[in-house]
């Protein structure tokens, strides 16, 4: 057993770490359920319920940030407990700016690739919400499979964005204004998809680093 590992085994065991991931993992997942709504709730409606889910997460961040700063010993590393919760943060941010582009430019209900991609969004995010928890449960293997299927999914969402965006170009009778504004979109949902797979990345690597 390495020093670090020894130490971190007879220090009392900071639970908090956990509990913060888990709860910015599940927000991230409640932001891309509340931005799927937008399928049927006005776009106003779901950016202002997708902003009180990026608010808690912020607060998740600093509790975060201050927790680093006064715990001498972490269960991880503590580069790693930052780089996770900025990862999972990112991806509520993602879904809060792509709420806010549906209601600044009066997108009035989404394309048929938008929702493909929220649903890609969803189904990820719940996912990464369902692999937080293995952390502390120290089921590294789950983390490893869960990984595999999250960048499955990643792909999948990959395909259906570069489609959708060709086609934007390829139509002759699209607005220029239009082809912007659902583009930000989609632009906003692949990256945010694209998080979900680094977050999928990061809890592999600490399962290999820790396993």
């Amino acid at each position: 057993m390495g020093l670090q590992k020894l130490v971190r085994w007879l220090l009392p065991r900071e639970e908090h770490f956990y509990d913060m991931l888990e709860e910015i993992g599940r927000l991230a997942y409640d932001a891309a359920v509340t931005l799927a709504q937008f399928e049927k709730r006005p776009a106003k409606e779901v950016q202002d319920a997708v902003q009180i889910i990026e608010h808690s997460a912020d607060d998740v961040v600093r509790r975060m940030a201050e927790a680093l700063a006064k715990t001498f010993v972490t269960p991880l590393d503590r580069e790693d407990l930052h780089r996770l919760t900025t990862e999972l943060d990112d991806i509520i941010d993602l879904a809060n700016l792509t709420a806010r582009a549906f209601h600044l430019y009066n997108i009035d209900r989404p394309s048929p690739a938008m929702i493909e991609m929220m649903s890609h969004l969803v189904k990820v995010t719940a996912m990464i919400r369902d692999a937080v928890p293995h952390l502390r449960a120290h089921r590294y293997q789950e983390l490893i499979g869960g990984g595999r299927k999250v960048r499955a999914v990643e792909k999948e969402a990959d395909t259906t964005y570069r489609a959708a965006i060709s086609n934007l170009f390829r139509e002759r009778h699209t607005d220029f204004r239009l082809l912007l504004s659902q583009k930000e979109a989609l632009d906003d949902l692949e990256h945010a998809v694209d998080h979900c797979d680094n977050v999928a990345d990061l809890l592999a690597n600490l399962a290999v680093k820790h396993g």
